[in-house]
């Protein structure tokens, strides 16, 4: 499948295949253990089987992190005490190999890829860095929209290439990571616009912010949601009060969903954008996995919002898609059990059943 836009992944996106996961729980209940035994394992083997709509489901490698940077024009409100230039400084060190992503990636023996796609600031090329820019961050979101419609949809339009040149290049599983300085802050909005929630309820600390700074980002985010109505749909959220790496992320979810493979949701920005991607193609849920809970609150809303159970709790606030890389060999080894593990009839084990 040739995929160009976003518009043409929303509608290249499929329902994921009941039977396979009917199949999935079948040979689930034949294996050598006690029915129910591997608990959210078996649940996520199903899963996998019902995307790639087969069982037993391949194993889901190799494994393409992309990691989407861009600054946001709030930080200028005071809602994080980090600077803006910590973002390029961050990509920087994205590039270099020398952030937890790139660690964790290596452990579990995933790429990553970094995505410029509207940072304000400059860096020198890299093998690692995809220029994707859009604008030179968006606009101050507490004060007018964050960006225009168009700009949006050309962010959503580089996650989707991202995503369709990862699995061109051989990616059977995607993980999406973020960097941007006050990214939590549009994330909150988002979350609350599309979930209903009240704004004080999904603003968090971001980077373990003071409770005065927490009160006035809280404040903030009410402000910017408040300038949506009941009926703004996905695009209008995301213009308004999102962030290009927001889009981006989306994107990506809708172009591995289109492509048919599982895309990995990592923490509060990542689950903004998922919620994005499901609100224009809601068929694109079927094909994500939460790969932890954050801790940042609208994280769980969202969570919450989708009926996504999240693989793992760790009390990670971090982004950059670490959180989903951990839960990686969890994933990959729900695989693993529906292809590998003995039936009873097969290892000649008498089941309780007989």
């Amino acid at each position: 499948m040739t995929i160009l836009t976003w518009a043409e992944a929303r509608d290249g996106v499929v329902p994921v295949d009941a039977a396979s996961a009917r199949a999935a729980d079948e040979l689930n209940d034949r294996l050598t253990k006690p029915r129910g035994a591997l608990g959210q394992v078996e649940e996520i083997g199903r899963r996998l089987s019902a995307m790639a709509r087969r069982c037993p489901p391949p194993v889901p490698e190799p494994v393409t992190v992309c990691v989407f940077a861009a600054d946001h024009g709030v930080v200028a409100r005071g809602v994080t005490p980090w600077p803006q230039e910590v973002t390029v400084q961050m990509v920087a060190n994205f590039c270099a190999g020398g952030a937890a992503i790139n660690v964790l990636s290596r452990q579990v023996g995933a790429s990553v890829t970094v995505v410029d796609v509207g940072m304000a600031g400059d860096l020198p090329d890299a093998p690692e860095l995809l220029r994707r820019n859009i604008r030179r961050g968006t606009a101050d979101l507490s004060r007018g929209p964050a960006m225009t419609a168009a700009e949006a949809e050309a962010a959503l339009d580089v996650g989707v290439g991202v995503a369709c040149g990862a699995v061109r290049d051989g990616a059977r599983l995607l993980v999406g990571g973020d960097m941007g300085i006050g990214n939590t802050t549009a994330a909150a909005a988002v979350i609350s616009a599309l979930t209903g929630r009240d704004p004080a309820t999904v603003t968090g600390r971001g980077t373990g912010i003071d409770d005065v700074m927490l009160a006035h980002k809280a404040a903030v985010v009410a402000g910017a949601r408040s300038r949506l109505g009941a009926g703004s749909g996905p695009l209008d959220v995301l213009a308004e009060v999102g962030g290009l790496e927001i889009a981006a992320l989306a994107g990506l979810m809708m172009g591995g969903a289109a492509l048919g493979v599982p895309v990995l949701v990592d923490g509060v920005v990542s689950c903004a954008g998922a919620l994005v991607a499901v609100g224009l193609a809601p068929d694109t849920l079927g094909y994500l996995v939460a790969g932890h809970r954050s801790v940042e609150p609208g994280a769980s809303a969202a969570l919450e919002h989708m009926g996504l159970r999240p693989v793992l709790d760790l009390d990670l606030r971090l982004g950059e898609g670490t959180g989903a890389v951990l839960a990686v060999p969890v994933v990959q080894s729900a695989a693993r059990i529906l292809g590998e593990m003995a039936t009873f009839d097969s290892a000649g084990v008498t089941d309780k059943d007989q």
